[in-house]
C-alpha cells in the first residue's frame, strides 16, 4: 500500500493506513485525483482489478489515458458534479470488461489538504453480482405473484363450479336455498322485504322438437346471460333444473320486482338465439312473490311464486303474474 501513496498526499497516520487496508479487504477500490491536473495521485490495488486495469500505471495517469473517450467524458462530468457538491455524490457506471458488462457505484468527494491543490477521492464498488441477484429475486417474486394469481383464479373456478350451473352460469339450487334462508332471516330482523321470481321458458318442448337438445341448451345459456346481466351482486339468480329458474331480488317489493322482471321478459321476447344457422326465438313466463307480504315463510313463498308462474303459463305465457298478497284480519 505504501508504494501507492504519493508523497504528502495523506499524513500517513495509522488510521489512514487502516482504513485503506480495510477497503482493500472489502474489495472496494479507492482513487484520489488532483483536480487541477486530472491525474491520479493514489490508486489502491483493488481498483485496478475492478476496472480491468491490472498492469497499468495508474498514479500519474489521466482518465483519457486509461479509458475510452466516452467513459472518460462521463467520469469527468461526475468529477465536476462532485466538486460542486459539498456532501459528495454517488454515481452509477457500466463498463465492458473482458467482454462482460459490469456495473459499479462510485462515491466522490472533493477535499483540499492543508497544503497543495484540491483533490477528489472516489470509492468504487462492483455491484454487478448484487444487481443480478436483485433482478433474479424480482423475477422470482414476479413469478411467484403470477403463480399466486393463477392459484387464486383456479380456486375461484373450483368454487364457482361447486355453486354454479355449468350451462347457465347461475347458482345451483342448494346454494340458492342457503342464500334464500339468509335473506329471509335478515329481512325478518330488519323488517324489510324481498321478492322471489319463478321463471320458466315457454314452449321448451317445441324448441326441443324443432332444434334438438343442443337448441334447448343454447336457449338456457342465453337466458342465463340475460339473468346475470339483469341482476345485481346482492341478488341470486338460480337454475332449478330443466327450463325452470328462480331469482331472489334482495330488498325490493312486488312493484319494483315486477318492473325489473318486465324488462327481462321483453329482452327475452326480442332476443334471438342462433343455432346451426337458424334463429330460435323464445319467451318466458314469470310469477312474482314477496316476503313477507305474500308469505312469511320460505317454503310458502316458493309455493306462492310457483302458483303465480302457473297462472302466467295458463294465460298463454310470455307474461308476469303477481302472487296474491295475504291480509291479516283485524282482531
Amino acid at each position: 500500500m505504501a508504494d501507492l501513496l504519493a508523497p504528502g498526499l495523506l499524513d500517513g497516520t495509522a488510521l489512514n493506513i487502516a482504513v485503506l487496508h480495510a477497503l482493500d479487504q472489502l474489495g472496494v477500490g479507492v482513487l484520489v485525483k488532483d483536480l487541477s491536473t486530472g491525474r491520479y495521485d493514489l490508486a489502491n490495488t483493488v481498483v485496478a482489478r475492478l476496472l480491468g486495469l491490472e498492469g497499468r500505471e495508474l498514479v500519474g495517469a489521466q482518465d483519457a489515458d486509461l479509458f475510452d473517450a466516452t467513459l472518460a467524458v462521463a467520469l469527468r462530468a461526475a468529477d465536476l458534479q462532485a466538486k460542486a457538491t459539498p456532501g459528495g455524490v454517488i454515481s452509477e457506471h457500466k463498463l465492458e470488461l473482458a467482454g462482460v458488462r459490469r456495473e459499479f457505484t462510485a462515491w466522490r468527494q472533493a477535499f483540499t489538504p492543508e497544503e497543495g491543490a484540491s483533490k477528489l477521492v472516489s470509492v468504487w464498488q462492483d455491484v454487478t453480482d448484487a444487481r443480478r441477484r436483485e433482478a433474479q429475486l424480482q423475477g422470482a417474486l414476479a413469478q411467484l405473484e403470477q403463480q399466486q394469481k393463477a392459484n387464486e383464479n383456479l380456486r375461484r373456478d373450483v368454487e364457482g363450479s361447486q355453486v354454479r350451473d355449468a350451462l347457465s352460469g347461475l347458482y345451483h339450487r342448494a346454494h340458492f336455498e342457503e342464500q334464500l334462508c339468509r335473506e329471509a332471516d335478515l329481512s325478518s330482523r330488519e323488517q324489510r322485504e324481498f321478492a322471489l321470481v319463478a321463471i320458466a321458458v315457454d314452449n321448451m318442448d317445441e324448441i326441443r322438437q324443432h332444434h334438438g337438445l343442443d337448441g334447448c341448451e343454447r336457449v338456457i345459456e342465453s337466458l342465463g346471460r340475460l339473468l346475470r346481466a339483469g341482476t345485481r351482486a346482492m341478488d341470486a339468480p338460480c337454475r332449478l333444473g330443466g327450463d325452470r329458474f328462480v331469482v331472489l331480488l334482495s330488498g325490493v317489493g312486488l312493484a319494483t320486482a315486477h318492473s325489473r322482471m318486465e324488462q327481462l321478459r321483453r329482452q327475452c321476447a326480442q332476443h334471438i338465439v342462433a343455432h346451426n344457422g337458424q334463429p330460435i326465438p323464445f319467451t318466458v313466463s314469470m310469477g312474482v312473490a314477496s316476503f313477507p307480504h305474500t308469505a312469511g315463510l320460505v317454503d310458502e313463498l316458493m309455493r306462492s311464486a310457483d302458483r303465480a308462474l302457473a297462472g302466467a303459463r295458463e294465460k298463454g305465457g310470455n307474461r308476469i303474474v303477481l302472487a296474491s298478497i295475504q291480509f291479516t284480519p283485524a282482531t
